[in-house]
Parts: C-alpha cells; structure tokens; sequence
C-alpha cells in the first residue's frame, strides 16, 4: 500500500506520538526507543485498516493492536469514528481517546491540532503541527482519497480539502501514501497542480468526483 507512519515528538522531554502504525509495528517501536524517545501515543488519521490496522483484503495487518500488546497508550480519534475503529480492529473502547474537531494534543512543548476532515471517511482527520500538515488520506500531492467507498462523502471532501487551502501556502504537507514521486510539498505547489483544486465551485466539482 506504500503507506507512510510518522513520528512526532519533543526531543527534550523525550516523548512521540505516533500517526497511522499500521505496519512493521514492533520495529516502529524499536525505532523509537533507540532514539531515546518513548511514545505516549497513537493519532489515527482513518479507520481503514492500512492505517490501524485489521482485515484487508484477506491480510491481516497488525496495527494497534499489536501496538496496545507491548504499550498500553491513548489511541486518538475523531469521535465520529470510534465504533468503525472498534469493529476494524477488535480494541476495546476504552483503549481509544474520542476527540472532537480541533482538539489539541499536547507532546511535550509540541501542540498537535486534530483538523476534521471528513470525506474520504466520516471522521478521517490530519495533524497540523509547526507549520507542517499530516494530511493522512484526505490531500495527497497530486490526489486525494477516494470518495466511492461506502463510507465516503463526495460533498464533504470538497469541503475538506477547501478548509485546507485556506492553510498558508508555505504549509509542508505530508499525505498517507507515496503516491507521487516525492514524499511531500507545500501546499501553494499542491494547489497549483492537484487536479481536486481545479475546479472552482462544488458544482464543478460534483460534476467531475461525483459517481452514480
């Protein structure tokens, strides 16, 4: 799936958090902790199961829970998800941190701000932080996440990715998936070239991502 996990943290408090460990999730830890830095959580951009983890296409992908068997930690996500979450992956409940839009999540010195951004999923979210934006499976380089699944909503991805371009255009965004040849770009190039930024009204826009 060519996905991406990303770490954030506070070198000088030594704590991460980690975003979407669905894959390689030990070694993601190993990782961790050889660089001194211990995590203290997990943010979940999407409940699909490259990202946390689950049954996906007839591969089980260890995620979370793998994750929750060697460290117990808040799982963060958008509350508009928590049941899906449950039913992908199996944890409990009380294993998750349900969270409304524009929640903050504080690493160390490090402020983590949880924009809801539904569409691809009703409760798919990115990470703004430093002037950086994990935008998980809602903006890629030159795409975004699809807008056919069951789940999905064509209207709200509009909305979304429309909430994002009002982002400064030095913002450095990081998708879910290297889908482009570079692993990421700033969001004035992103809006020059993406195709879901051309059209300039939400009709336009139904007309060309809409499938009935």
């Amino acid at each position: 799936m060519v996905n991406f996990a990303y770490v954030i943290g506070d070198r000088e408090t030594g704590e991460c958090v980690l975003i979407d460990p669905a894959y390689a999730v030990n070694e993601l830890i190993d990782i961790v902790e050889g660089d001194d830095m211990r995590v203290t959580g997990v943010l979940a951009t999407h409940y699909h199961p490259d990202h946390i983890g689950g049954s996906m296409m007839g591969f089980n992908i260890e995620g979370i829970t793998t994750l929750l068997e060697r460290i117990h930690v808040p799982i963060h996500v958008q509350k508009a998800e928590v049941d899906s979450v449950v039913k992908v992956t199996g944890v409990s409940p009380t294993d998750l941190s349900a969270h409304e839009p524009g929640d903050v999540i504080t690493v160390g010195s490090l402020d983590i701000t949880m924009v809801h951004t539904p569409g691809h999923t009703p409760g798919s979210q990115c990470f703004l932080v430093r002037g950086a934006l994990v935008s998980g499976d809602t903006l890629f380089l030159d795409s975004c996440g699809r807008t056919d699944l069951p789940d999905s909503n064509v209207e709200d991805m509009y909305d979304s990715l429309n909430t994002l371009a009002r982002l400064p255009d030095d913002t450095i965004v990081l998708p879910g998936h290297l889908y482009s040849p570079a692993p990421a770009a700033y969001l004035g190039e992103i809006k020059e070239r993406n195709i879901v930024y051309k059209p300039k009204t939400k009709e336009a826009w139904m007309m060309m991502f809409r499938r009935d």
